[in-house]
């Protein structure tokens, strides 16, 4: 057997996202204790985030998928491979967005419904914490008491969960472990397709049951994710060297800018030649559109 890698953002929405994954969803929310010890998800509603409507001149930003719970609370979810400059304040800014959009004029503010964002990272976020699950709110900052607990966001770093397939304790570890490791198995472990939702996941990730268009997809997304490390990994290294020497030789601060300048521009190069969007582009080396224009013709 082989395995889609669920770490894809086309894997994961394939997985957690489509018509058929609400068992899949519901299992793997509520194995996260989302309330806190008081109550499971009883039901959800999966919603295509690129269907939801927008105010006019709101920023445009997709999450993987999108649901809305039985009482109420959206849940926006998003598998993230690349640490991308400003990632961090798209977290909070999609979180704010599900938040404010869902009343129109004239609704009143009791009508609001709370918002959890769950972020999973296959890079580390918080390094001062060695517990790879983190959940934050609105808090007094000297006697940490609660303001509001109506946006809540939620981290899985996937770099800090070490547990072996004997190790699993429990329904969260037994997903966590198929979030991080399908992708190289060739088998469905004992330990994990005892659990009706996550043999299910397993055979919707099974590369067996996928037609050619969809391997062709995961292969690209899988190969573009690579050729975004590759490039930023060179990019930042050439930069920081290339600054360094500038900065010695000629005594100036300016020198190490110019050569992170000159690495950023080098990644924003190889990733228009492959296709890739402008305003993407932008994002990920942290320059704007316009600079890209001007540098890259």
């Amino acid at each position: 057997m082989k395995f889609l890698d669920v770490k894809t953002d086309y894997a994961f929405k394939k997985v957690f996202g489509s018509d058929n994954s609400k068992n899949i969803l519901l299992s793997f929310l509520n194995s996260l204790d989302l309330f806190h010890g008081l109550g499971v998800i009883d039901d959800l509603t999966i919603v295509d985030p690129y269907q939801i409507p927008l105010i006019q001149g709101m920023k445009d930003t997709f999450v993987d998928v999108r649901a809305t719970l039985s009482n109420g609370t959206s849940v926006i979810i998003e598998m993230q491979v690349l640490n991308v400059p400003g990632f961090e304040q798209r977290v909070l800014y999609n979180a704010a967005k599900a938040y404010s959009t869902q009343l129109i004029k004239g609704d009143h503010y009791h009508l609001l419904n709370p918002v959890v964002a769950l972020t999973i990272t296959d890079f580390l976020m918080f390094a001062d914490s060695a517990e790879y699950l983190s959940t934050f709110q609105l808090l007094e900052k000297d006697r940490l008491m609660r303001y509001n607990g109506d946006i809540e966001l939620v981290f899985i770093e996937l770099p800090k969960f070490h547990k072996t397939e004997s190790e699993l304790a429990d329904v969260v570890d037994k997903w966590i472990y198929f979030i991080q490791n399908a992708g190289s198995l060739a088998y469905i472990p004992e330990t994990l397709g005892c659990l009706p939702e996550l043999s299910q996941a397993f055979s919707i990730a099974n590369e067996a049951g996928l037609s050619p268009e969809e391997l062709a997809m995961q292969s690209k997304r899988k190969d573009f994710i690579i050729l975004q490390k590759d490039s930023i990994s060179l990019a930042y290294a050439n930069g920081m060297q290339e600054g360094k020497l500038e900065g010695k030789a000629e005594g100036k601060a300016e020198g190490k800018a110019e050569g992170k300048l000159e690495g950023k521009l080098e990644v924003a190069q190889r990733l228009l030649q492959h296709g890739m969007p402008i305003q993407q582009v932008a994002d990920i080396v942290g320059l704007d559109v316009d600079s890209l224009q001007t540098s890259t013709k």
